[in-house]
């Protein structure tokens, strides 16, 4: 009986032993999943992540931060001297900051915004959080441009009719003047009215009212009806305008839109062309998209402006822009159709060589990809198949 109960006391004493040891092994192993988890989760994070140590060395930086370029090239520290000084007037007076930051780049690009929030860990350690809010900070800068630029552009022939109204009031007795200054009035209102066209137009195409359902439209349709538009400008500086490529392509979309996009290709380049010099328009089936390119002799863009050319209001020469009445929408109107229309637009251009622009548009309705593989269509197949 005596033995019964050691033996019992024995088995116990083994078997709680073995699940302590079997608890502290599940123990051990959940802390390490864990680790491995919070690990990924922190390399996955989009934020730039880093901790430094007492010395201010990385202990700590996941994938993100090392991408943004915030550790020298060693990764050894922090290679910005602001977020340097940042770190440190944390570690001083123990509270959090949050900030935003342009931090500059090599290579003349531009300055990455950041948004920063460092805080302590404990009293050896130091957390930074970094965002990138460059784009941010690129919309915000073209919203302030295109408000200061839209008062800038309405005041300025505004301004004009007021002031050749009160002239030729004063030159009624002066018919010479005062069909001068009448001349000059129809101008600044024509250009009125074409800003405040432009201006409905791209409110228009960026979502203020809801797209059409796309349609087969002729690109030969198109194109005639722009070389139509633009005779008069063309012939007014004794500019070619000719059509090369392919005919009888179609593209999907909305008409009066795709002859406004392709109508302000044509008219920029007869705008920034020389006289007697050429045009030329190319269409092309590439693939699922038509080309449609427009190439001329004109002045060329600098390559510094060829990233920017398609913003809103943004001219690569202002002088020039203004004497050819340009209102600096035409192009931005263009990439927004093209965008709509599941396209894009391209610019290949040097200075003194004239420049191309290149739309690139759907040849295929939408969902049609997908249309072709649908159940009903794979079943179809695999019964040809098994015929």
């Amino acid at each position: 009986m005596v033995l019964a109960v050691v033996v019992g006391a024995a088995v116990g004493a083994g078997v709680a032993a073995w699940l302590t040891r079997r608890a502290t092994r599940g123990r051990q192993k959940s802390v390490l999943v864990e680790t491995d988890l919070a690990r990924t989760s922190l390399d996955g994070l989009r934020a730039g992540v880093i901790v430094l140590d007492p010395g201010d060395r990385v202990a700590l930086a996941n994938p993100a931060a090392i991408g943004m370029k915030l550790l020298k090239s060693d990764e050894s520290g922090l290679s910005h001297a602001v977020l340097r000084s940042l770190v440190a007037q944390v570690r001083r007076n123990g509270e959090a900051r949050d900030v935003e930051l342009d931090l500059p780049r090599s290579g003349g690009r531009n300055p990455l915004g950041v948004r920063v929030r460092v805080s302590v860990l404990d009293d050896d350690h130091v957390h930074l959080e970094v965002e990138d809010v460059t784009e941010a900070h690129r919309v915000a800068r073209v919203r302030r441009d295109f408000v200061a630029n839209v008062s800038h552009e309405l005041k300025t022939p505004v301004g004009a009719l007021q002031l050749l109204s009160e002239a030729l009031i004063e030159a009624v007795d002066d018919p010479e003047t005062a069909r001068r200054f009448t001349e000059r009035i129809q101008h600044e209102s024509a250009r009125l009215a074409r800003l405040v066209s432009e201006l409905i137009e791209l409110s228009r195409l960026q979502g203020a009212e809801p797209l059409p359902e796309p349609e087969p439209v002729g690109v030969d349709r198109m194109i005639n009806e722009v070389l139509d538009r633009s005779r008069t400008a063309a012939v007014a500086k004794e500019i070619t305008v000719r059509w090369e490529g392919e005919h009888g392509l179609t593209v999907y979309g909305h008409e009066g839109q795709l002859v406004t996009a392709l109508a302000n290709l044509v008219e920029n380049a007869i705008a920034y062309s020389p006289e007697k010099t050429a045009i030329t328009i190319v269409t092309e089936k590439s693939g699922k998209r038509v080309k449609i390119a427009v190439a001329d002799e004109g002045i060329g863009i600098a390559p510094e402006d060829t990233d920017r050319i398609f913003e809103r209001f943004y001219r690569a020469d202002q002088a020039r822009s203004r004497a050819t009445g340009g209102t600096g929408l035409g192009l931005a109107i263009v990439k927004h159709i093209a965008s709509n229309h599941g396209g894009r637009v391209e610019v290949s251009s040097e200075l003194g060589s004239g420049s191309t622009f290149t739309l690139r548009l759907p040849s295929r309705p939408p969902g049609a990809a997908r249309a072709s593989k649908s159940p009903a269509r794979m079943a179809d197949m695999n019964t040809k198949g098994r015929s």
